[in-house]
């Protein structure tokens, strides 16, 4: 039997388009964080595999799930998330919500719209939140903020890659109703470059999730834990800068994605915001410009 860990892509946290576990978070955080990545990282990596049957993904995704579950020793990652929850006293909820996304995207190749792909949201991203929510002690009444943030933070990945979602795993996350709107096919994300009229529709979905990203501005200064706050500041403008060049970028033909430099100022930057808005005791304040 294949073990699930012999099924990664090789792409590790570095590789996000956000930190995982990064200096900003306490120590004794990590290890849990690191073992929630892991499993994260080895099931997404088995739905997304180009080669594997749907039959098989979906039963490394079962095997994955019993063992964290406690039924079985067989595959490390699971295991490993078993035990650090149990040294916390943390139930698996979030970690079987995203098992339920994979599952999906071995099963589920088409959304009709904006309401079908934030359901798949409440399984895909927005439980990586909670658990980080969860683990810091946060109240639960910063889950409305923390769901928002996290569907657009993945809305954001489904436009960056729609080429390759389709081209690879004939995935299409850009809803159907959008396309048909604006006079594209799924096709044409098949294609070098997008036609006008699959710009137009990429374009309008990017608009629609900054809109999105608006609706949680104040999430930062909702959770208690200082270093907590200053990631999820991070994350936002990391997010926020996206956007702005899935705007004005073609995801088919040109770069939508942060390069390391300019994850590493802007990091820098919002976490220094961060730290000036805290210390001046202020609730919210303007948030930084991340240009175009």
């Amino acid at each position: 039997m294949t073990a699930a860990g012999e099924l990664r892509s090789g792409k590790g946290h570095k590789d996000e388009n956000f930190p995982v576990a990064s200096k900003l978070i306490h120590p004794r955080h990590r290890a849990l964080i690191f073992a929630f990545y892991n499993f994260v990282r080895t099931a997404d990596d088995i739905a997304d595999h180009i080669s594997l049957p749907p039959q098989e993904k979906l039963a490394q995704l079962d095997r994955l799930e019993a063992e964290l579950l406690g039924n079985g020793e067989t595959q490390a990652e699971a295991v490993a998330l078993r035990r650090a929850f149990a040294e916390r006293g943390m139930p698996p909820r979030h970690a079987q919500d995203l098992l339920t996304a994979f599952r999906m995207d071995v099963t589920k190749l088409r959304y009709d719209n904006w309401d079908d792909l934030i359901h798949y949201c409440s399984y895909s991203a927005m439980p990586v939140g909670r658990f980080m929510l969860d683990v810091h002690g946060e109240d639960r009444a910063t889950w409305a903020a923390n769901d928002v943030l996290c569907a657009a933070l993945q809305i954001n990945n489904h436009l960056q890659d729609c080429g390759k979602d389709f081209r690879d795993l004939n995935r299409v996350y850009v809803p159907l109703d959008a396309l048909s709107a604006a006079g594209a096919s799924v096709e044409e994300l098949g294609q070098a470059k997008a036609s006008p009229a699959l710009r137009s529709c990429l374009k309008s979905l990017a608009e629609r999730n900054e809109a999105l990203l608006m609706q949680s501005a104040s999430f930062s200064s909702q959770v208690k834990d200082a270093r907590l706050g200053m990631e999820i500041a991070v994350i936002d403008t990391f997010a926020r800068k996206i956007v702005n060049l899935l705007k004005t970028r073609d995801p088919l033909s040109e770069n939508v994605h942060l390069s390391k430099l300019s994850m590493l100022m802007l990091a820098a930057m919002a976490s220094g915001f961060e730290i000036g808005r805290r210390a001046a005791g202020v609730k919210s304040m303007p948030r930084l410009s991340t240009g175009a």
